[in-house]
């Protein structure tokens, strides 16, 4: 197989990662690959998966087939966990015993896989990889896919970790970085989507939750701005030719949705938009 000299940054969004799922699994079913990949917060799922060839494998972790999948926490547990999501289950027990993670295929891929986190201390994103160890792998992820106020912290090599998505939500400045003349772009909001600059009520509460990291808590209160610049820079690039981007084209689901239907509708939607994208994809990585 031979890979297609390319970057795609997958965007994150808790639930609505199942359209990047569906995006995903058409270009594995067509044999799609590309040299490059960096997933943010629940794009990093998609991007490990796409990776280990794994199509289907994120829609089943993401839409469980019955309760003893469910990922999510009841007050109780949330309480006691200080999480809304078992993150033990999707992190732990899913890669290693309810839906095997095929770490042999990823580690000796051609493929590099670069996930994006946010250094608690510096407020900075970091482009991380892993090569050969499984458990440290799925602790990037995690901390990749931690929500603040409503996941905890994660600790890889020593160092305090949160969501992707806080400091780099569309890493397109790193897709430049890394060089290759293509860039696929998967979004999981509509077009003309930006974000609101949190309340100060809100602002408030993260100053308190993350008082031991200034720096953090600097990168969450610009984060509306930052995004939305990137959002328009994105613009830009994709009117000039310059990137491809897909995004979605119904109402995205909630960000914790939780109805097996409503997430399966929107993964096929995910799902046939590729197939209905696929020649203007080549006819883009070809030209």
């Amino acid at each position: 197989m031979e890979l297609k000299k390319a970057t795609v940054v997958l965007e994150g969004g808790a639930t609505r990662g199942v359209f990047t799922s569906g995006v995903l699994d058409y270009l594995m079913e067509k044999d799609l690959y590309v040299t490059d990949v960096i997933g943010v917060s629940a794009g990093s799922c998609n991007a490990v998966d796409y990776v280990s060839k794994q199509p289907g494998r994120t829609r089943d972790c993401m839409i469980p087939e019955d309760k003893s999948g469910n990922y999510y926490y009841g007050l109780r547990d949330f309480v006691k966990e200080k999480s809304v999501m078992n993150m033990d289950l999707i992190f732990d027990k899913y890669p290693n015993e309810k839906l095997p993670f095929d770490y042999e295929t990823y580690f000796h891929s051609d493929m590099r896989c670069e996930i994006v986190t946010t250094n608690c201390l510096t407020g900075k994103a970091e482009y991380m990889t892993e090569n050969s160890d499984r458990e440290r792998l799925m602790k990037i992820c995690r901390a990749s896919c931690s929500m603040p106020l409503l996941t905890p912290i994660v600790n890889v090599d020593g160092v305090p970790y949160l969501d992707g998505g806080l400091a780099d939500s569309v890493p397109i400045g790193r897709a430049h970085k890394i060089g290759n003349e293509k860039i696929i772009v998967v979004l999981t909001k509509n077009r003309g989507y930006r974000k609101k600059v949190p309340s100060p009520a809100l602002q408030k509460i993260y100053r308190r939750a993350y008082r031991s990291y200034p720096e953090l808590v600097r990168t969450i209160l610009r984060r509306s701005f930052e995004y939305n610049k990137t959002m328009n820079y994105l613009d830009q690039l994709e009117k000039k030719g310059e990137i491809f981007v897909l995004r979605p084209q119904v109402k995205p689901v909630a960000r914790l949705e939780r109805n097996r239907e409503t997430l399966m509708a929107f993964y096929e939607h995910g799902y046939k938009l590729m197939e209905r994208k696929m020649d203007d994809l080549l006819a883009y990585l070809e030209k």
